[in-house]
């Protein structure tokens, strides 16, 4: 790959020896417009920044004060915000590939292997059959199957979960010979299914045949144990019977089960399966587990002493693949010799299926999936989103100069397995690696080899350390999206997914590994700064707090801290405000979005910072000082009927008992009040020209908050606002306003 586009519409090609291009990368058009605004609006922070420093230095009253720090104090975390953005806007690119191409420069036999890992953890949080169809969407991979090997890394150690995969293994001797056959986009059955794909006699028997498979796990699930009546073979007898022996034991050894082997088992169309592996790590209460970083730094061991192909996937067990041809895209910058030496990853965009027409909890993450991705890209490479990622098994072991040698031979990424995956030794030495207390005999995993400890967000901390290693990545975003994964329906579930992010996020950032500092120094500052925008993401909760209930209860006490309209000043607010909004409304718009869902995006953004940014910092900085523990909560994937018919009504559900929601309640209930003050004030008589920012930051959170003010009044579902949160939110207003009759006064 060249040098990194600067600018323009030039085109970069790479093409090896002659043969036509792999990809191409391109800037995208705005980026001069981005520039050209960002100096302007630089300016702008400059002048705002000028008026807090003339009102602070030159106080009227103590008041006057404590509001103006408060007002440039959250100025200032806006300001790092907005320049950490602008590293995503100066160098933004997009990508295009050529899959058709791969078999002009090699041969299908010499694409490299693929070892693809899927984690799941809580059978009744991540329903089996949903990771069965991950798991079959990428067996039936327009790839040489033999060079597949599929490992499942189940955490919660469930006999429900070996079911299903074993009833998988046996639906994908038909499901597989009949993706080739027909040419099938939607290689996860219950996709294909979804959309109505039975017009043939085939398609009919096939479904049959699903639907029998996918009976008999959801009965196993609702039973919640594995009935002899449910086991076929003797085969299968004796894999559950060793699983009993080991989990019944208070530290069961690590359970692997190997349920395909591409060496022998064959399809009804007689071709050869790929491997599909169960893997079942122990774990002990005696040693750190390290959440889902541990689980893939055991199925990276036990890959490389089975199979040590030299590409992984990584997925989550509910993102189904979409596009038969993903891998092949991969390899357009995996088997190029231009980009491989420094190549850690090729990243992937998270979307999402099943996403409401308004998108009421930004499931859709546009700006975190897509556009600031594509910002990154322009830099180093983007970061690893946890999912849909292709790495170079290399890429784990050290720098692209230097590897970081495991304890055993056979663990390293250029080792050759040479045996059958399912002979004596090859399976003694995976049971060994997946220990629990392998690691303690080396202090390299996690910190030198391996996907990083240390934080919940172990996604976010590997792939930066990676590249403050040396290595790059690319982000490959094809038309026809090649995962689809599945969304929280409550709000509930939405706001804990943000507050464990928040929590891992903040433990990279006040590491020693912090991109504010190591980052900065690794990567540059262009790079460090768009990292560490993420590392502090909870701290928008400064500037989101204090503008949601300063300014109003400064309008309830009849106090005016903005600049009248009528003054200058005012215009730098309304610029200030009208260029942050309009430019985010234009990147959203460009990257495909919708007015509506941006609406949504920017709601939920006050959301976030008014309840799980919050909260979240709360855990963060209990723990730092070692006051309180925090465990990793699964999101749920399970779908209740109820629920799920109101999301896709788009109504927010308040239901579930949360203090998260307590601060957001209360928040609605200030800005309605001081709305309604200052509406008084002006019907009265009193000019509005002292009044108006003031009553427009209530009002723009009012109509934010619209459907608080529903759950709490209007509704009568179970998805309405608890009443006992109404009432402690309404106490909890009443007392901050009293305090701040005192402060005002």
């Amino acid at each position: 790959m060249g040098a990194r586009p600067q600018g323009g519409s030039a085109i970069q090609v790479t093409s090896i020896g002659g043969h036509p291009p792999l990809h191409t990368v391109k800037p995208l058009g705005r980026t001069l417009f981005n520039r050209v605004f960002a100096a302007i609006y630089a300016l702008s922070i400059l002048a705002l920044l000028f008026y807090h420093a003339k009102t602070l230095f030159y106080p009227t009253t103590l008041v006057s004060f404590s509001v103006t720090l408060a007002l440039l104090n959250s100025d200032l975390v806006l300001t790092f915000f907005w320049v950490s953005t602008q590293t995503f806007r100066m160098f933004p690119v997009c990508r295009k590939q050529f899959p058709e191409n791969l078999t002009k420069i090699m041969e299908r036999s010499d694409f490299p292997a693929l070892d693809v890992f899927i984690c799941t953890a809580d059978p009744y949080k991540e329903p089996p059959i949903g990771v069965v169809n991950t798991a079959l969407s990428v067996m039936a991979y327009d790839y040489p199957t033999e060079k597949i090997s599929v490992y499942v890394s189940d955490d919660g150690g469930s006999a429900l979960t070996l079911f299903a995969l074993m009833e998988a293994a046996k639906f994908a001797t038909h499901w597989l010979p009949f993706c080739k056959k027909n040419n099938v986009l939607e290689r996860s059955p219950e996709a294909y299914f979804e959309l109505n794909h039975t017009c043939t006699s085939e398609a009919v028997n096939i479904k049959k045949v699903y639907e029998s498979m996918k009976v008999k796990v959801e009965q196993v699930l609702e039973r919640g144990k594995v009935d002899d009546e449910y086991i076929s073979s003797d085969q299968e007898r004796e894999a559950f019977n060793n699983w009993t022996r080991n989990f019944t034991r208070q530290d069961h050894p690590a359970v692997i089960q190997v349920l395909l082997d591409a060496s022998k088992d064959k399809d009804i169309a007689g071709y050869l399966m790929p491997n599909l592996i169960y893997v079942s790590r122990e774990k002990s209460k005696a040693s750190p587990h390290h959440f889902k970083a541990g689980a893939l730094n055991a199925l990276l061991r036990v890959s490389g002493s089975m199979t040590n192909a030299p590409i992984i996937l990584t997925l989550d067990c509910d993102s189904l693949s979409n596009d038969p041809e993903t891998p092949l895209r991969a390899m357009c910058y995996l088997c190029d010799p231009a980009t491989r030496p420094q190549l850690a990853y090729v990243q992937f965009p998270q979307i999402f299926r099943g996403i409401n027409k308004s998108d009421i909890y930004n499931a859709e993450f546009k700006r975190l999936y897509q556009i600031n991705v594509m910002g990154f890209d322009g830099l180093s490479g983007p970061n690893y989103l946890g999912t849909g990622c292709f790495f170079q098994r290399r890429a784990f072991y050290g720098s692209p100069s230097t590897l970081a040698s495991p304890e055993i031979p056979e663990l390293a990424p250029d080792y050759i397995v040479d045996k059958p995956v399912q002979s004596r030794s090859v399976l003694a030495l995976a049971h060994q690696v997946a220990s629990c207390n392998y690691e303690s005999r080396s202090s390299n995993w996690g910190s030198k080899i391996g996907f990083r400890y240390g934080s919940l967000s172990e996604d976010y901390h590997t792939g930066f350390r990676m590249q403050c290693e040396g290595w790059k990545s690319i982000f490959c975003d094809p038309d026809r999206p090649a995962f689809l994964g599945d969304v929280p329906i409550t709000l509930n579930d939405a706001l804990n997914q943000q507050k464990r992010w928040s929590i891992g996020l903040l433990e990279v950032g006040f590491s020693k590994y912090s991109p504010a500092t190591f980052g900065v120094k690794a990567l540059g500052l262009s790079m460090g700064l768009a990292y560490a925008q993420s590392a502090f993401w909870a701290m928008w909760s400064i500037p989101i707090t204090a503008y949601a209930f300063l300014p109003q209860l400064a309008l309830l006490n009849k106090v005016y801290i903005f600049p009248k309209v009528s003054e200058p000043w005012f215009f730098l607010y309304a610029f200030l405000f009208l260029g942050a909004y309009g430019q985010d409304f234009l990147d959203f718009i460009l990257a495909g979005g919708s007015v509506q869902r941006w609406w949504s995006d920017q709601r939920f953004w006050i959301i976030r910072g008014l309840s799980s940014y919050v909260f979240g910092s709360v855990e963060f900085f209990l723990k730092f000082l070692g006051i309180s523990a925090f465990g990793f909560n699964v999101t749920s994937k399970v779908v209740d009927d109820e629920q799920s018919r109101r999301y896709g009504q788009g109504i927010f559900e308040f239901g579930a008992d949360t203090p998260m929601f307590v601060t957001l309640t209360m928040a609605a209930i200030i800005n309605l009040s001081s709305l309604a003050l200052g509406l008084a004030e002006v019907f009265r008589g009193n000019s509005l020209d002292g009044l108006f920012v003031q009553m427009f930051i209530s009002g723009f959170a009012v109509v934010n908050s619209w459907p608080i003010y529903e759950a709490i009044a209007l509704r009568n579902d179970k998805g309405k606002m608890p009443l006992k949160t109404s009432i402690i939110a309404t106490l909890l207003a009443g007392t901050l306003y009293a305090a701040s009759c005192f402060i005002f006064r």
